[in-house]
């Protein structure tokens, strides 16, 4: 494998982990939303989805985030009748979403990402010793 597979591999995980990590910032910013209607559903989590294909013009096999799946988890209730979300028993329905869980995924999602920029980083050093090399 060449440094620019290399880079081009680890740039794929930059781009999937990136928009995982907007899927989970999504994902904090709702969590305490509530429905605009009495009675009515709230935001639904996402789950982030990174695929992995194989590229022919790398010869290498790259990720790529892939579409969001639902979380199909059960709303979370919360009695406040005063709340204009609230149904008639006085439950307001809270999304699924539980911050403590979205703060590791983010955690691993940043960890991932910074892996690819050390290879990124490793790959541009060597090219540049290569080219250093080359020129004495």
């Amino acid at each position: 494998m060449d440094l620019k597979t290399s880079m081009a591999i680890a740039a794929s995980g930059l781009t999937a982990q990136s928009e995982r990590m907007r899927i989970i910032a999504e994902n904090l910013a709702n969590a305490d939303s509530t429905a605009k209607t009495p009675g009515g559903n709230p935001y639904r989590r996402q789950v982030p989805t990174i695929t992995s294909q194989f590229s022919q013009h790398l010869d290498a096999t790259v990720v790529e985030a892939g579409k969001p799946v639902t979380d199909q988890s059960p709303f979370r209730t919360k009695y406040d009748p005063g709340n204009p979300a609230a149904n008639a028993q006085g439950y307001v329905k809270l999304p699924n979403v539980n911050p403590l869980i979205e703060i590791m995924d983010m955690r691993e999602a940043q960890r991932s990402y910074e892996a690819d920029l050390t290879v990124m980083d490793a790959s541009k050093t060597m090219l540049s010793r290569t080219i250093g090399l080359l020129n004495k």
